[in-house]
């Protein structure tokens, strides 16, 4: 992937009304809550030295809202990109998430092929500068992982993940 070089950050939206009340969100476009919004102000501030380049972001309204977070801790340029939306859970949006079904296309969604060469294509979209911060969803996280053979442990609203290569040249991924 040569977007990403050899160091890229990942930032998770901040909270909104579906995760507090553990329900697919997906393309639906809600706003970050009032904590949601506190949340990414003070996780940004963890990106002050990191040398970040850019900052590459969903078109979802909580992953901009996240994004513009992190821009008051890095005067970077900011570009969206469509390709790096959560997954179209198309009549399962608002349901219980314990209802999510990975392995199938729910009616009027995507299926799990078709959103995973979506969000590839999103990445491969990035192009500098980098390092760049990637501010989008646990989707997209899950995505980065499996693109990158790492095991995937679904990260929290507003966490930061950094991606590098080791020695070997081998990813690794550890949250700051």
């Amino acid at each position: 992937m040569r977007l990403l070089g050899d160091d890229f950050y990942f930032m998770r939206h901040g909270t909104i009304d579906s995760n507090r009340a553990d329900r697919i969100a997906g393309f639906t476009d809600e706003p970050l809550t009032a904590d949601g919004e506190a949340l990414a102000a003070r996780q940004a501030r963890m990106l002050l030295g990191l040398g970040i380049a850019s900052v590459w972001t969903s078109t979802l309204r909580r992953a901009r809202q996240t994004a513009e977070a992190a821009l008051g801790f890095c005067n970077v340029p900011l570009f969206a990109l469509e390709d790096l939306r959560e997954r179209n859970w198309g009549e399962m949006e608002g349901r219980p998430r314990a209802e999510l079904n990975r392995n199938a296309k729910p009616a009027g969604g995507e299926g799990p092929d078709e959103f995973r060469q979506r969000t590839r294509r999103g990445l491969a979209a990035i192009d500098g500068p980098l390092p760049p911060l990637i501010v989008a969803h646990s989707g997209t996280a899950r995505e980065i992982h499996a693109l990158l053979g790492l095991v995937f442990e679904r990260p929290n609203n507003c966490d930061i993940l950094h991606f590098l290569r080791d020695e070997s040249r081998h990813w690794t991924v550890k949250k700051l």
